[in-house]
């Protein structure tokens, strides 16, 4: 059984190592479908692009930025256009009442928006609109294609007024039937129900923990280079308190505006402080309070890396806090999955300094040279 173990961690190891290049543990977030509909008939589909999702890796792709679009002659702008109706139309369908889903003709813009990229440029995202049936129609949901390369988040307004129920929808998944507004009666829909926030809230709960587990990568690492340190429960649950307590800061101020770090410096702390944690399990066996003070600091920066998540879906602030709550638990969710697995996965070793011997320092060296190799990458990338 240990000489399984054992070979399955290396195994863990050089997979890791193989396919590092092309791995980044905080994808671009999802795609954002906006419904507006208003009892003076207004019924329009939007969606916001983020260009940088037609690179196979969105994570190492610039934003694009008024002086870039600049640049970019006729065809390069309507290549990038293209790209967004082939996108839309391997991601998303929609369906008035219980009819057939289908998927509208939508016009396509660059637009504006109020986020700024690292030299505080304004980023420009594609739009992409379209005006929808409401004659006789009386719901609207949507529905992720099993091709789609990214979420939906499925989000509407009623009369002006954000809806409190939102949905992350992943590949093959509907959403729930939208009740619009009845022209002839000019009846409100209702939006107030307890069932919306407890819908929404378990909907960013998944997407949080999806965010670790399994597409976490530095995440995971970082958690387990907490775990190798000590399988004693006290001093385990102490980090990772320290670290739940640092990220939900940070990922909370973020998230609302209240600060805002480049990728460009929180992506290669990232990487190093999954460096600096193995190294400690190495060269500083025995727990001390000071590690919660760098796990606290480092929870801080792993926080930012996470607002992206969120930060971009302009939801109206009681959505955005429960989807907030809703995301960062599912966050917690996949790191006590991490450690419940580690733990389970080194069960087997009962004898202490086998344990060091054979798995602590293997794989905090692997994790270290991993976190150095991607703080160079990104550093230099």
């Amino acid at each position: 059984m240990r000489t399984f173990c054992i070979r399955l961690v290396f195994l863990v190891i050089g997979a890791i190592f193989l396919f590092s290049s092309s791995i980044y543990a905080h994808p671009i977030p999802d795609l954002p479908i906006f419904g507006l509909f208003d009892q003076n008939g207004t019924s329009q589909v939007q969606v916001e692009i983020d260009p940088r999702a037609f690179a196979d890796d969105p994570e190492a792709e610039p934003f694009l930025t008024i002086p870039v679009l600049d640049e970019l002659n006729t065809s390069s702008r309507q290549n990038l256009l293209k790209q967004g109706l082939e996108l839309l139309e391997s991601s998303l369908q929609i369906r008035m009442n219980d009819q057939e889903w289908y998927l509208p003709s939508f016009a396509y813009e660059f637009a504006e928006t109020i986020n700024k990229d690292e030299n505080n440029d304004t980023i420009i995202k594609i739009r992409a609109f379209t005006t929808v049936e409401r004659e006789n129609n009386t719901t609207y949901q949507i529905r992720a294609m099993e091709t789609a390369p990214l979420d939906l988040i499925f989000t509407n307004q009623i009369n002006g007024v954000p809806h409190r129920r939102v949905n992350v929808l992943f590949p093959g998944e509907e959403s729930f039937a939208l009740r619009l507004p009845t022209l002839a009666n000019q009846r409100d829909v209702p939006n107030s129900e307890s069932h919306h926030s407890l819908s929404t809230l378990l909907s960013f709960a998944r997407q949080g923990f999806i965010h670790v587990l399994p597409l976490g990568l530095d995440h995971i690492l970082f958690v387990l280079g907490i775990f190798l340190l000590s399988r004693k429960w006290k001093p385990l649950l102490l980090q990772v308190t320290t670290f739940t307590l640092a990220h939900t800061i940070t990922l909370g101020m973020a998230t609302v505006g209240w600060v805002s770090v480049p990728s460009s410096i929180v992506e290669p702390v990232i990487a190093g402080s999954i460096a600096v944690v193995a190294l400690e399990n190495i060269f500083f066996p025995k727990y001390h309070s000071r590690r919660l003070v760098i796990i606290f600091v480092f929870g801080l920066i792993h926080g930012l890396g996470f607002a992206g998540a969120l930060s971009e879906l302009s939801l109206d602030p009681t959505v955005l806090i429960t989807s907030l709550i809703g995301f960062n638990l599912g966050v917690e969710g996949g790191q006590l999955a991490v450690v419940l697995l580690s733990w389970v996965g080194v069960f087997p070793f009962r004898d202490e300094k086998a344990y060091r011997k054979r798995i602590v320092i293997p794989l905090s060296l692997g994790i270290a040279g991993l976190g150095i190799f991607w703080t160079i990458e990104r550093i230099l990338g």
